[in-house]
């Protein structure tokens, strides 16, 4: 029997040229979304990587069956996707790179790195003695595929590793801490590690209560969106020397030049690149080929998130 044919839109050429072998009965166009669709019926829609949100209100003419997200966090789509679309994100693509990130901004905090690259650019050769990565405890804030990759690559390191969901709960490695518990468990730990999706429910959930209860010179790390944590908050206990800071995401983002975060030496700052890695685009490529499949087999998509 045949497979039914479909038709799928990517953004560009580089994710079209992703397919070593389109599947058979598919049809690839390219559409970038930035002006009406070509087609009025599209079965599965990729939006573009980046800026794709607002993007989206191009949907309201075109009749889908699914729209694919390049990306982890749906943060806002419920607010612009016209009804009538079933939207899913691309778990299963960033979760390793984001986790590898996380212990690499863990890993150079701890152990200096940028100080080091700092004294090296001006030819200064300056040891010093800094926390260790190993013996730490690191609360893990956010327990979803991400929040499980960075405990994953965090345990080898000989740390331990303090889980917090939104709901309390436990596996076969024990408790995951409810998000009532944070009162208790910051003060704790000496690497806070924020993974949360970013909702009505974790909007600035780090302000400077979260702040005040972690222990002097603790580190806090954000992967996860910069409104989840109050920027006047971070600044404040950053340029107060209190706390230490890595922070892949911000608010503004991007972080305007000459921000006073940047001058922090206390402060690690990345420009949202946790899933921007040669892994992206074939695990990319994997789940639009399976979600693909999928329809073609009468299955329901993975990773639908929301229907509007």
């Amino acid at each position: 029997m045949k497979s039914p044919r479909l038709l799928v839109s990517v953004p560009d050429s580089r994710v079209r040229n992703l397919f070593d072998e389109v599947p058979q009965g598919v049809t690839v166009i390219e559409w970038d979304m930035t002006g009406p669709a070509p087609i009025d019926s599209i079965d599965i829609v990729v939006p573009p990587y980046m800026d794709a949100t607002g993007k989206l209100a191009q949907l309201a003419s075109v009749k889908t069956r699914l729209v694919q997200s390049l990306s982890l966090g749906y943060d806002g789509v419920e607010k612009v996707l016209p009804s009538g679309h079933v939207f899913a994100n691309a778990a299963s693509v960033h979760e390793t790179s984001t986790a590898e990130l996380t212990v690499a901004l863990v890993l150079a905090s701890q152990r200096g790195i940028p100080k080091f690259v700092r004294d090296a650019a001006e030819g200064r050769w300056a040891p010093d003695f800094l926390p260790s990565l190993a013996d730490q405890t690191v609360l893990v804030i956010g327990y979803g595929g991400v929040g499980q990759a960075i405990e994953a690559r965090l345990i080898p390191f000989e740390v331990t590793v303090v889980r917090v969901a939104h709901t309390a709960r436990s596996d076969e490695r024990g408790v995951i801490h409810g998000i009532e518990s944070l009162p208790e468990l910051l003060p704790l730990a000496d690497i806070v590690v924020i993974a949360v999706p970013l909702t009505d429910d974790t909007m600035h959930l780090v302000d400077d209560a979260f702040l005040t209860l972690m222990r002097d010179q603790s580190l806090l790390v954000n992967i996860a969106r910069g409104k989840v944590a109050d920027t006047d908050a971070l600044l404040s206990h950053a340029s107060a020397g209190r706390l230490r800071l890595a922070l892949d995401v911000t608010d503004p983002e991007p972080l305007p030049e000459g921000h006073p975060l940047f001058g922090l030496t206390n402060v690690l700052i990345t420009p949202h690149v946790g899933g921007a890695t040669s892994a992206m685009l074939p695990r990319a490529a994997r789940l639009l080929t399976e979600q693909i499949l999928r329809m073609q087999r009468g299955d329901a998509p993975l990773n639908v998130v929301l229907r509007s």
